[in-house]
């Protein structure tokens, strides 16, 4: 069977993984301007800043929106499909693309409040994923 791919940090991205490996989510932060920036870049996307801080996340947030693959992208997933691709905006304001995790891909819904959760078997660095929180609706 084919192996899943797993993430190649840059430069820029190190740090967020790292955080990953002790279980915290943390995002760039700019210096200058105080922007949530994620996917990690090395300027700051709204004022070109490149002075960052790695500000911790509460780990909560919303569904923002999602797809549903019903098709492997990539044969290590051909045992997973359906499974759900997620926007979730964080309770800090920024989005990270994720999976929800712990439900049923026809039961998600756009709003639905979430909370993290640490997939530990994805290799080097653990993946942040995101199952529903008990009765939380938006």
């Amino acid at each position: 069977m084919a192996s899943k791919p797993v993430p190649q940090p840059s430069e820029a991205s190190l740090p967020y993984w790292e955080a990953c490996r002790s279980h915290e989510l943390r995002i760039q932060r700019c210096l200058q301007c105080g922007s949530l920036i994620h996917y990690p870049k090395l300027r700051c996307p709204t004022d070109g800043g490149t002075q960052f801080e790695w500000a911790l996340m509460s780990g909560l947030g919303a569904v923002h929106s999602f797809v549903i693959p019903r098709r492997a992208f990539h044969p290590a997933f051909k045992d997973e499909v359906p499974y759900v691709i997620a926007i979730v905006e964080l309770d800090e304001g920024v989005r990270v693309l994720t999976n929800i995790v712990g439900v049923e891909p026809d039961d998600v819904h756009a709003g639905m409040r979430v909370t993290l959760e640490w997939d530990d078997e994805a290799g080097e660095y653990p993946l942040a994923k995101f199952k529903p929180i008990a009765g939380g609706r938006a």
